[in-house]
């Protein structure tokens, strides 16, 4: 099952945020959220072929439409214990890098995808200093009714891929 997601919304960046659109799913217990403008589609786990000496979150690629697309598990990217994969894990695919024919897609596997949230500017909250040993990856803190959601900066998650896989998926 592939779901489209309509590209509306802000992105949220470390120097100046502005309220916006995410896309909420979870790793583990926590609620994380993805600004919509990056979510290229959300698609159901497929098989993914892993490649050889990549770092241990690199699952591997996948085909998506005759392009080949890396894939990640943000929970082996973050440190957290792996997990098996239910009829609810997801690969998120993200648009990362510059916007146009420089960007290119990566696939976030994901527990569960959650919904679209609105994010207001005075619901923003800078990350705590002590999050700046996660590799910068947060962009700071979305303060909702009862929960918090852990606004990530995904340009910076992936970031750090090895430039030679992405430029194989470019």
């Amino acid at each position: 099952m592939t779901l489209t997601m309509e590209n509306t919304g802000k992105v949220a960046t470390n120097a100046a945020f502005a309220a916006g659109k995410f896309l909420s799913f979870y790793l583990s217990k926590e609620e994380y959220g993805i600004a919509i403008l990056k979510v290229r589609e959300i698609i159901g786990m497929v098989d993914v072929t892993p490649l050889p000496r990549t770092p241990s979150f690199v699952r591997g690629v996948i085909n998506l439409r005759g392009k080949i697309i890396p894939v990640i598990d943000l929970r082996l990217k973050f440190g957290m214990e792996p997990a098996e994969y239910t009829n609810e894990t997801c690969i998120v695919v993200v648009d990362v890098g510059r916007e146009g024919e420089n960007s290119v897609q990566v696939g976030c596997i994901v527990d569960t995808v959650s919904e679209v949230l609105s994010v207001e500017a005075e619901q923003f909250e800078s990350a705590p200093r002590c999050a700046n040993a996660a590799g910068d990856y947060i962009a700071g803190l979305g303060k909702l009714k009862d929960r918090v959601l852990i606004l990530l900066d995904i340009d910076k998650v992936i970031g750090d891929l090895n430039p030679a896989l992405l430029g194989a998926a470019g």
